[in-house]
């Protein structure tokens, strides 16, 4: 992982850092602490101060005058816990009270269009419900967010809706306005967005229309969130050194007051346990009060079990591609020309050709010391500026761009690697092409072989890609190592390229030293797919005020389009961690999933069952009928992990609510692979009324399978004009 993790840090695409996020110390001779959350349930009923009651918590261990210190935050508006510095010590009373549920330290996590929304079948033509949509309110908890921008302008806008209890207090030079109806900001000064990925991310969910929006003439279209009439709240919980678990559980607190009716959070970490996560409390309380939570499943794929975004009562984003990939083709001065991945958008190459030096011929004193090869790759320091300065550096390492724009080159020619293949590309600060290795063999023979060589880079153009979606490889995968019977990453959404909304005073390559200003910014992450599926959850909304954030959630997932042997994504169908851990039920089709025909509802106290089976209480006391499991859940998928080498015999339980048609049959389907057997019960389901519910049980059973595999199967309820899909997956753990 560490090569990831370097590359990853080039583009602003996060992962998460295991530490406890802010050490603050009491004193020249006291022990430095740490900030932890103390996790106290649901809000108490009655009239009290729960912040006093947080306090008298504190001072009963640390007394009077340390508790004050001590105490960095309550959250008392929408569930019961605060955030305060506490030594060992401390920490093992406050846990040992029976009033805390749990105690865990505030880890650092990291943050993780115009062309997008249509390649999904969103289009401008698609049927909407304008003065509906105008009712949503989507809380955005990111980096704030550029309220300049045209993508948040309220030209058109009435005032906010009457249940909106929130207020714009984003600090420092900054103004609401009728699209933007409300900022709030944690241990910073403004929510203004100098980042830039909380203004993208918004814009994706719910930006207003844009004419021409481009990235320096690229991507030229009209730019537009998923619902562009919805309004926006802002929490700025992050910032460029990432975002502290007891902020972000701040953000949810005020976001579930204010009324909110959808919440996008494009920031994950590696996986741990519910009751130690943020972002799985905060949505909880959320889904409590009707609101669904959209998460980032996070960006430390390829990699199995690497997705934090695991709860199942919230709806977890993988990252894909669309049809469209950007290239910058290379000419040389024999006119041979190469189809090579990048994003360019200067023009300063156009029209003439520029001199090639080989990042080995340019080698500089210092770099020849250490390791004279070190200089072909363009390494750290390695070349020498009055060498390359005019010309285009040949690099055989996939990220010598980066030495080749320190060292002043006009532009950089390097073979293809992580952040530069055809999967994922990044804005970068100099003109750029990486070229797959036998065309750039080519280009090294060119070098070598004549006498003044030279060559251009164009700017980037856009070529159709007739395969996608593929899950982009940088997306975390599955299974899930805290629920193991719950499958996730639930979809998949567009995550690679995405124009969108951006802060003109953050660099749009992230490199303090690119100069130029943008107001829109071609992005990729599993941030981006985020408020893509927060979109697609809202459009649903507005056709379907009264559901459920768990019908919601079964209507994008039963509709999704299957991801199968007809997409590129079948060439991993053997690794482990692909096929359903990469994209759970398949990529949304956010109008399909307006009519969905049944839907699967869960329940707090479904879910409360779930919990207690597992022996996870941070909601309260388990009832004392708290029977159930994982797979007796009723999600919208199937997943079961099984021990190697025995035979297996399964079964799901489920209950379905017909919002189809009134009088409607629909008939089961089981799409199996040869290793596992489905069977259903019953297998045909007739409705009489709208809302009325049938159960069923779905058994899957099979013969012993080994270690590290994945079989999946999938089962369709269909009354010939609603095909409901619900993904099955067996599997084995890792040994």
């Amino acid at each position: 992982m560490a090569a990831v993790s370097t590359n990853i840090s080039h583009c602003r695409i996060f992962v998460v850092l295991i530490v406890a996020a802010h050490v603050f110390c009491c004193g020249a001779t006291d022990k430095a602490k740490d900030v932890y959350i103390v996790y106290m349930g649901p809000l108490l009923e009655g009239e009290y101060s729960t912040a006093s009651l947080h306090l008298s918590v504190l001072q009963e261990v640390l007394g009077k005058s340390s508790a004050t210190r001590s105490l960095v935050r309550s959250y008392a508006r929408s569930f019961n816990a605060f955030a305060a510095t506490l030594g060992d010590e401390e920490l093992k009373i406050i846990a040992s009270r029976k009033e805390v549920l749990s105690v865990f330290p505030s880890r650092t996590l990291k943050l993780q269009t115009t062309r997008s929304w249509d390649f999904m079948g969103l289009t401008q033509a698609a049927k909407r419900n304008p003065t509906v949509e105008s009712d949503v309110i989507v809380g955005v908890i990111d980096s704030g967010i550029w309220p300049e921008s045209e993508s948040f302008n309220d030209t058109g806008y009435g005032p906010p809706p009457t249940k909106w209890k929130g207020t714009c207090a984003g600090g420092l030079n900054f103004t609401c306005n009728n699209k933007l109806i409300g900022a709030r900001v944690y241990n910073r000064t403004s929510a203004r967005d100098v980042e830039g990925h909380g203004t993208h991310t918004a814009s994706i969910a719910a930006g207003a229309k844009v004419r021409g929006a481009s990235f320096f003439g690229l991507a030229k279209g009209k730019a537009r969130g998923g619902v562009p009439s919805a309004r926006i709240a802002v929490y700025k919980a992050c910032d460029s050194d990432g975002c502290r678990d007891h902020d972000i559980l701040a953000a949810f607190d005020d976001a579930i007051a204010d009324g909110v009716d959808l919440i996008t959070v494009s920031i994950s970490g590696y996986p741990i346990d519910f009751e130690k996560d943020s972002v799985s409390i905060g949505s909880f309380h959320a889904m409590e009060k009707g609101i669904l939570t959209v998460q980032s499943a996070g960006n430390n794929g390829p990699s199995s079990s690497t997705t934090g975004s695991l709860a199942p009562w919230l709806l977890s984003a993988a990252a894909s591609n669309t049809d469209h990939d950007f290239v910058a083709k290379v000419v040389l001065g024999n006119g041979m020309t190469f189809i090579g991945n990048g994003i360019n958008s200067f023009t300063q190459m156009n029209g003439t050709t520029f001199p090639l030096i080989h990042g080995g011929d340019a080698s500089s004193t210092s770099c020849r010391s250490r390791d004279p090869e070190l200089a072909r790759f363009c390494a750290e320091n390695c070349l020498n500026s009055s060498l390359v300065k005019g010309k285009i550096v040949v690099c055989d390492g996939s990220e010598g761009w980066g030495e080749a724009f320190r060292a002043g080159a006009l532009g950089s020619i390097v073979l293809e690697g992580f952040t530069t293949d055809q999967d994922f590309i990044v804005v970068l600060p100099l003109p750029t092409s990486a070229l797959e290795g036998s065309q750039y063999l080519v280009v090294r023979s060119y070098v070598n072989s004549t006498k003044n060589p030279r060559g251009n880079i164009l700017k980037s153009q856009i070529m159709k890609n007739s395969v996608a979606p593929v899950v982009a490889s940088f997306s975390s995968r599955g299974p899930n190592p805290i629920a193991p019977d719950i499958l996730k990453p639930d979809v998949t959404a567009p995550g690679v390229h995405i124009l969108a909304a951006y802060s003109p005073v953050s660099p749009p390559s992230h490199d303090p030293k690119d100069k130029r200003s943008a107001m829109y910014n071609i992005m990729s992450g599993s941030s981006m797919s985020c408020p893509h599926v927060a979109g697609a959850a809202a459009y649903v909304k507005t056709f379907h005020s009264d559901w459920s954030p768990s019908a919601i959630k079964s209507a994008l997932m039963t509709t999704a389009w299957p991801m199968n042997a007809k997409k590129k994504e079948v060439s991993f169908s053997d690794v482990y961690g692909e096929g359903e851990f990469a994209f759970g039920a398949g990529h949304i089709n956010p109008v399909k999933a307006t009519d969905p025909g049944l839907v699967y509802e869960t329940f707090i106290e479904d879910y409360i069952k779930m919990l207690c089976s597992m022996q996870v209480r941070f909601f309260g006391t388990c009832p004392r009928e708290s029977k159930g499991s994982q797979k007796d859940l009723n999600y919208p998928s199937m997943q079961v992990r099984v021990e190697t080498g025995k035979s297996f015999t399964v079964e799901f339980p489920r209950t379905v609510t017909n919002v189809g048609i009134a009088n409607s049959t629909f008939v089961s389907k089981a799409i199996t692979d040869s290793q596992i057997n489905v069977s259903v019960k019953p297998s045909i389901l007739s409705f009489k009324s709208l809302k009325e519910k049938k159960s069923f049980v779905v058994t899957v059973s099979g013969k012993a399978l080994p270690a590290r595999i994945r079989v999946s199967a999938s089962l369709v309820w269909s009354d010939r004009t609603h095909n409901v899909r619900s993904t099955i997956v067996v599997y084995t753990p890792n040994s």
